[in-house]
C-alpha cells in the first residue's frame, strides 16, 4: 500500500524532504530558547548584568525568528506537497478508472468511487501534510526536550520520563479504541453520497411522485448514521484532553515542588528551573501532537486501502502484444459464444451463440427483456470479452484488434442515451472531434434531428444540460443517433435507440440509413418488429439463446415465438414480454 501510494508524490519529492528538514530546524531553535532564556535569568537578572540580557536577548530574538521563518517555509513546502500528491492521486485513479471495462466498473458503485476520488483523498492529503510536518516535529521535540532536560537535571526529568511512558500507554489505549469506530466510518459516506447523486439524478422522477418526505428520511438515516459513528469515534479521542491536562499540571506541580527544594539546596538555579518547566510543555505537548498523529493516520490508513483497491484494479479487458489496428469490413461471425458476466456465474447470460453477419448488412434484432440482446451486442466493440468461443470482427477476432481500432469502427448508441453538458455542436463532435458543422448538419439530417435543432433559437450552438434534461426523450435518441453516423463505423449498434420516436420518423432514420450508409453493417435492437422487419433478416432472442435467424417472411413462417408477437402487435394487443 505505501509502495502504491508513494509512486505518486513524483515531483514533489523534494518538498517532502524540505518540510521535515524545517520543521527540525525550528525544534532546534525552540530548544535553545528556554536555555537562553535561563542565561538571561541566572546570568543577567540576577547578577545585575545588563549587557548579559541584551546579548542574549537579542540572541533569543534572532533564535525565534528562525524559528517563524524554518515554521513558514516547513508549513509552505508542507502544503505544496501534500496538495501535490492528492492531485497525482485524483488524477491517477481518474485515469485508472478510464481504463476500465464493464466489468471492472461493476465491482465499485458510483457513489463510492466519488467517496475516493473526494472524501478518501482528503483525509490522505491531511494525513501526509500532518506526517511531513508533526511526525517530524513532534518526535523531535520531545526527544531534544528531553535529552536537554537531562542535561539540566535528571533528577527532576526522570519524572518526564514516567509522564511520558503513563500518558503514552493512555493515548494508545485511547486511539485504539477510536480506530475501530473511524473505519467504520468511511463505507457509511459512500450510503450518503449514493442517497445524494440518486436523489439529485432523478429529481423528475421524485417530484413526479411525490417522494420527497421518504427522499428526505433516506437521507437523514444516511446522515445520521455517519453522525453516530463519528460521535462515537470522537467521544473517546476527547478524553486526550483531560489526560493531557492532568498530566501537565501533576508535572509542573511536582516539578516546582521538587525544583523550588533543590533551589534551597542550591543544586538548582531558577532559570535551570524555569528552563525545566519550558521542556516540560514541549515533551508534553509533543505526545499530545503524536496522539492526534495517530488518529489521523488511523483515519487515513481506511481511506488508503480505499485508493490503493481504485490504483491496483487492473482492467480486465487488455490490448494484445501486437495489435491489429486496422479493422477490414463490418462483417461479424460468433463462432460457439457463450458468455456470463462474472466468471463462477452458474449459468451463462448467452449460450452457444453461432451468427455469421456479412458486411453491409441490416440485422434485426428482437426478443423479451432479459433475452441478452444488449449482451450479444457489447460483445461485438469488447465491452466484454466471451466467456467461451470466439467473436470475429473483419475475419480477425476482437482480442486481437487494438481496443481503440476497433471501437473506432463500432458506433453504439445505447438502450440509455446520454448527452453531455455543452452545446449541440461539441455533443455531435463526440463522434468527430474534427467534423465540420455541415457534416454535423448531415448526420442529423439523416437521424431525422435537423429538423427540431433549426427551431431551436440558437440552432446548432443551443446548449445542452447535464444528462440532456432540456430536450425530449426523442429528440436525445436522434442527436444519439447523429453523433454515431459522425464516426462513419464499419459496424453501427441501435440498442432500442427509436423507441422514443414516432413510427413515421423511425421508417424515415432507416430509409436513411440504407440510402446513406449502405456499406456499413447495421445492427438494430427493436421490441416493436415494425421497427426491423425491413432488414435484410433478424435475429429472434429467447432466454440467451438465438430462437430464429431469418428474413420476415420466414420468420412469419417458421418461428413461433416471432409469428405470435407480431400478430399480437399488429391487433395492438402484445409485445415480446407478453406471456402467451
Amino acid at each position: 500500500m505505501l509502495k502504491t501510494l508513494g509512486a505518486h508524490i513524483r515531483e514533489f519529492k523534494k518538498d517532502s524532504i524540505l518540510t521535515p528538514v524545517f520543521m527540525i530546524g525550528e525544534v532546534i531553535m525552540e530548544t535553545i530558547i528556554p536555555l537562553l532564556m535561563a542565561s538571561i535569568i541566572d546570568d543577567g537578572v540576577q547578577a545585575g548584568n545588563m549587557n548579559h540580557i541584551y546579548l542574549i536577548g537579542a540572541l533569543m530574538l534572532v533564535a525565534a525568528l528562525f524559528s517563524l521563518t524554518f515554521g513558514i517555509l516547513g508549513g509552505q513546502f508542507g502544503s505544496r506537497a501534500s496538495a501535490g500528491f492528492a492531485r497525482n492521486l485524483r488524477r491517477a485513479m481518474y485515469e485508472n478508472i478510464q481504463t476500465f471495462s464493464f466489468s471492472n466498473i461493476d465491482k465499485f458503485s458510483t457513489s463510492g468511487l466519488v467517496t475516493r476520488l473526494t472524501t478518501d483523498v482528503t483525509n490522505i492529503q491531511n494525513a501526509y501534510q500532518m506526517i511531513l510536518r508533526m511526525c517530524m516535529r513532534a518526535p523531535a521535540s520531545l526527544i531534544c526536550a528531553m535529552a536537554m532536560s537531562f542535561f539540566i537535571s535528571p533528577r527532576l526529568a526522570s519524572i518526564y520520563l514516567v509522564a511520558v511512558v503513563l500518558l503514552g500507554c493512555v493515548l494508545a489505549f485511547i486511539v485504539s479504541q477510536a480506530t475501530q469506530h473511524f473505519s467504520q466510518a468511511f463505507p457509511k459516506y459512500d450510503a450518503l453520497n449514493e442517497s445524494v447523486q440518486e436523489n439529485v439524478s432523478a429529481i423528475r422522477v421524485v417530484k413526479a411522485y411525490v417522494r420527497e418526505n421518504q427522499e428526505i428520511e433516506k437521507f437523514k438515516t444516511a446522515s445520521n448514521n455517519l453522525y453516530k459513528i463519528f460521535c462515537k469515534a470522537e467521544g473517546i479521542v476527547i478524553w486526550n484532553n483531560p489526560v493531557m491536562n492532568f498530566t501537565v499540571y501533576a508535572c509542573i506541580l511536582l516539578i516546582s515542588w521538587t525544583g523550588a527544594n533543590m533551589i534551597v539546596q542550591n543544586q538548582l538555579t531558577t532559570g535551570q528551573l524555569m528552563s525545566m518547566l519550558a521542556y516540560c510543555m514541549n515533551i508534553l505537548m509533543s505526545l499530545m501532537m503524536l496522539s492526534m498523529i495517530f488518529v489521523m493516520i488511523t483515519m487515513s490508513s481506511a481511506s488508503a486501502k480505499r485508493i490503493c483497491e481504485v490504483l491496483n484494479e487492473e482492467a480486465d479487458l487488455a490490448n494484445p502484444a501486437q495489435p491489429i489496428h486496422e479493422v477490414k469490413d463490418g462483417s461479424i461471425r460468433f463462432d460457439n459464444v457463450s458468455f456470463s458476466y462474472k466468471k463462477d456465474a452458474k449459468e451463462s447470460v448467452l449460450k452457444d451463440v453461432n451468427l455469421e453477419i456479412k458486411s453491409g448488412e441490416t440485422i434485426g434484432i428482437i426478443g423479451g427483456t432479459g433475452s441478452a440482446k444488449s449482451s450479444l451486442v457489447n460483445l461485438i466493440s469488447r465491452l466484454y470479452d466471451v466467456t467461451q468461443g470466439r467473436l470475429l470482427v473483419g475475419g480477425v477476432d476482437v482480442k486481437d484488434y487494438d481496443m481503440e481500432a476497433l471501437r473506432n469502427q463500432v458506433a453504439v448508441v445505447l438502450q440509455n442515451n446520454v448527452l453531455f453538458s455543452g452545446t449541440i455542436l461539441e455533443n455531435l463532435r463526440w463522434g468527430d472531434k474534427n467534423a465540420t458543422e455541415e457534416e454535423c448538419r448531415h448526420a442529423c439530417q439523416l437521424a431525422c434531428a435537423d429538423e427540431f435543432i433549426q427551431k431551436m433559437p440558437e440552432g446548432y450552438n443551443t446548449y445542452i444540460e447535464q444528462g440532456g434534461t432540456n430536450v425530449s426523450g426523442g429528440q436525445k435518441q436522434r442527436l444519439c443517433i447523429a453523433r454515431a453516423l459522425l464516426k462513419k463505423p464499419k459496424i453501427l449498434i441501435l440498442d432500442d435507440s427509436t423507441s422514443a420516436v414516432d413510427t413515421a420518423t423511425d421508417a424515415k432514420i432507416r430509409q436513411a440509413f440504407a440510402e446513406a450508409i449502405p456499406g456499413t453493417t447495421k445492427l438494430i435492437i427493436a421490441q416493436r418488429i415494425s421497427s426491423v422487419e425491413h432488414a435484410d433478416r433478424i435475429i429472434v432472442m429467447h432466454d440467451g439463446q438465438i430462437n430464429g435467424f431469418a428474413s420476415h417472411e420466414e420468420l412469419l413462417a417458421t418461428n413461433d415465438i416471432y409469428r405470435e408477437v407480431y400478430e399480437a402487435q399488429i391487433s395492438g394487443s402484445g409485445d415480446f414480454d407478453e406471456k402467451k
